[in-house]
């Protein structure tokens, strides 16, 4: 049997992630010690390698769970969902590595991005739907400005890195709304300070004042708040309060 503390370092996460993975019935401890210290098994760091595999593959801890108790213990069938999850990521960063490619070949022939390139980077998302009320609102500020005169110049190779660093500052956040860390933890400062880094680097020299007014955008705004409410629900609101509390913490 091993303790949280062993268990926590064998994985590579946090003891908070576990002692949440046991409210939620994720990956509860078989055992406990004299004392009443969670012990775990090896059926019980079985199921936690399911877990972490799946994760790993981009599922909810929800889906996880469903999964993970409908095969009750079916070893063939859990394999088997890993299996096709793993078959649709590979299918996705096959998709990616060809963007990619076609990235860099058009970098070392030094042509811009264009709307198509843009689009297919961003599986269909076409920022210029919205170029009319962004001009409306932000268009006379120095943001606005600096953001054109960069963006202007931007590869389909210099978009996928975008995207990829904004996905990482999501992982990160969904990963400290998942541990259940509150909002002022340092793992949910980490994923404002990449999502506050990746503005800065790629748009316009980020300012607290405009983090506050975004973070108020991202509930107020339906739109904004979709985004991140598909991904979890109440993460909308959880960002907000984190990027409020990173910014008064004077830490970014």
């Amino acid at each position: 049997m091993h303790t949280v503390g062993e268990v926590a370092r064998m994985a590579g996460i946090t003891v908070r992630a576990l002692h949440h993975y046991d409210e939620i019935g994720l990956v509860t401890p078989s055992g406990r010690s004299a004392s009443g210290y969670r012990l775990y098994s090896q059926a019980d760091l079985r199921r936690l390698q399911e877990v972490l595999y799946f994760r790993e593959l981009g599922m909810e801890l929800g889906a996880i769970k469903e999964v993970l108790d409908a095969a009750a213990g079916d070893r063939v069938a859990v394999l088997r969902a890993q299996r096709e999850g793993l078959a649709r990521k590979r299918e996705l960063i096959d998709r990616m590595l060809r963007a990619l490619d076609e990235a860099l070949a058009a970098e070392e022939e030094g042509s811009l991005v264009d709307a198509k390139d843009m689009l297919e980077v961003f599986d269909g998302f076409d920022p210029s739907e919205y170029e009319h009320e962004v001009r409306e609102r932000w268009g006379s500020t120095d943001a606005y400005r600096e953001s054109a005169r960069r963006t202007a110049r931007y590869t389909k190779e210099d978009w996928a890195r975008i995207k990829a660093e904004g996905e990482a500052a999501s992982e990160a956040l969904i990963a400290a709304f998942d541990a259940g860390a509150p909002a002022d933890s340092e793992p949910a400062r980490e994923a404002v300070r990449l999502w506050w880094e990746q503005i800065d680097r790629n748009f316009y020299t980020m300012t607290p004042e405009i983090a506050l007014g975004l973070a108020e955008m991202f509930v107020a705004d339906p739109r904004f708040a979709r985004t991140y409410e598909t991904m979890r629900p109440g993460l909308a609101g959880y960002f907000r309060e984190a990027i409020v509390a990173a910014v008064h913490s004077g830490h970014l």
